[in-house]
Parts: C-alpha cells; structure tokens; sequence
C-alpha cells in the first residue's frame, strides 16, 4: 500500500512538470560573457567593449558604459572584451582585455569611469567581485585571490590556492565568505577577511568546473565531466548526471531551487536541491548558456555565448 502511495505522489508531483518558453529576450550588441543584477536593472558585459544597462520592467536598454578602444601595434582601435561584471551601492566593477593578455579593471560611480588596475600593471585577473564600496576581490587565471583597496591602492593580500586555473568564484549574501572552484575539481571555501581557506567544500567532479552558484549556504558547480555537484547547507552532497557539459547553474535566493544547462540543444533544467529531483525545463535557449541568475524565487535569467539574454518564468 506504501509504495502504491509513493508512486501515485511521484506521478502527481511529475503531472506539474512541463516545459517553459522564454517570458522575453533582450539583445545586447555584443557577445554576453557576463551579467550581474541590480534591483530591476541588468547590466549586462559584452565582447564589443561596454556593459549595457537594461530595465527589467520594459525590456528596453536604457543606458551604456563605455571602455575605450585598445590600439593595436599597427595603429587599429579594437573593442575590449568586458569579462566580468559586478554591482554595490550604485557603483559598476568592470573586468575588461587589454592588447598582450592583461586586464584592466575599472569602477564607475554613476558619472565618471575610474581606472582600479591598469594592464600596465600585467595582471591576468578574470573576476572581481565587490566585498564593500572601496574593497574587491579578484580572481586571477593562474588562481590567486586577491583583496584589493581602492582607497590606499594595495593588495590587502594576495594567495595562491592551487596550481590549477582558476574557473569561478562566488560571495556569499554578507560578503564574508566565498567559494571558488578550479579545473582540478575541488571546490573551497574561503574567508574573505584573511584569504584563508576555511574548508574543501568537496570534489564531486572529476575535471574541470566551469561555474559556481552559492547561495543561502547551498552551492552548486557546472562539470566539464558532466555533472552537476550539490552540495546542501544540510544534507549530503550529492551530483546529478547530464547528457551533456554542464556550462552554468544557478540558484533561487532560498537555495531550494537549482538551475543548470542539460543537454547539446541550449536546455536548462529546473530542480529541487533537497530531493534532486527534476521540475521544468526552460526550452528555447539558442546559444550554450554560461551565465544564470535568479531574479527571485519565480524567475532568472539567463545567457550564453550569443547576443541574447533570455528571462524565464516560473510561476502560472
């Protein structure tokens, strides 16, 4: 009678599942390679060298800042590429290439655009995140993260975590801790006030981990070997087997809802992070999605290698 009960609640709870179109699409001149949002503005970084700002509420671009050209050796301006993305307190951190591999990494407060780090300085940092409103941190290719100050233009420090690349890092809601992952696998735990690392969160992958979501305790990671690791603020860690590499995931503010790219055709699979068990499935995503975001508990967005950044709706 029990397991007659278990599978007419399975198929019940399956009975909801369904597959959801994109609630609107918005275009940014440029390839996406990252995306960041701020209440109900998206601001959005491109390859042809600008992060665009778009208002959630009419899906219209409303406003652009601009990185200037780089001047090649034989005298031709070139668009740099905006890596990376972050906001606080009205003020944008901006990650961007420079000629010979170097970044530049900028902060515009509302009006002006000030340089943090110039590619004079040859630093090959791939993320900057805001810890508070003259605070950031930065994580670098060869997997060096770093705390930097704008007010006295120092590193606060500067540690090597591993020999691997470094792939992703995320801050928690209170910025005082964060997760960063690499290709070998491993995923740490890291207090933002000293560098140190606090615990080896886990290795669920076996190879490359290309994302990180982190949220209310609860992280996620993206696996080149096709796996999504779970890791529950309670509860044991588990992994979800994809059909394809998994290039992105995401999570609800709660943590109770996870995000991640499924398969060769652009799809993103919804599910429940204590169960593990499959809801919808977002359909119609037409470039390999890199980028999810969670706007609230009913809806995200999300991005890929292409000009699109697509919305998706989880409610009725």
């Amino acid at each position: 009678m029990y397991r007659v009960f278990i599978i007419i609640l399975v198929l019940f709870i399956s009975s909801f599942a369904r597959e959801i179109k994109p609630a609107f699409v918005m275009k940014s001149k440029g390839l996406v390679n990252d995306f960041v949002i701020d209440e109900v503005y998206l601001y959005v970084a491109n390859s042809e060298g600008s992060v665009e700002i778009f208002d959630i509420r009419n899906q219209k671009k409303v406003d652009e800042i601009l990185i200037e050209p780089s001047l090649t050796t034989k005298g031709d301006l070139v668009n740099p590429k905006v890596l990376s993305v972050d906001r606080h307190n009205g003020k944008t951190l901006i990650v961007s290439t420079d000629m010979g591999g170097y970044r530049n990494v900028w902060l515009h407060d509302g009006k002006r655009l000030h340089s943090i780090i110039s590619a004079k300085d040859k630093k090959t940092i791939k993320e900057a995140r805001f810890v508070n409103d003259d605070d950031f941190m930065f994580g670098t290719l060869g997997y060096d993260v770093v705390r930097y100050t704008a007010t006295d233009d120092y590193s606060v420090y500067s540690n090597h975590i591993e020999e691997s690349s470094f792939s992703d890092m995320v801050l928690s809601e209170d910025r005082k801790s964060m997760v960063s992952a690499s290709e070998s696998g491993k995923v740490k735990l890291i207090d933002i006030k000293s560098g140190n690392i606090i615990k080896e969160v886990g290795a669920l992958n076996l190879d490359n981990i290309y994302k990180l979501a982190y949220k209310n305790g609860n992280v996620l990671t993206a696996g080149q070997d096709r796996r999504v690791g779970v890791y529950p603020r309670e509860g044991k860690a588990y992994y979800i087997e994809s059909d394809f590499l998994v290039y992105s995931v995401g999570l609800s503010p709660s943590g109770k809802l996870g995000v991640y790219s499924s398969n060769e055709k652009s799809d993103l699979q919804l599910f429940d992070v204590k169960t593990g068990k499959n809801i919808h499935t977002m359909v119609g995503h037409d470039s390999v999605p890199s980028t999810i975001e969670f706007f609230n508990e009913d809806g995200f967005f999300s991005a890929g290698y292409g000009y699109e950044i697509y919305y998706w709706h989880l409610g009725k």
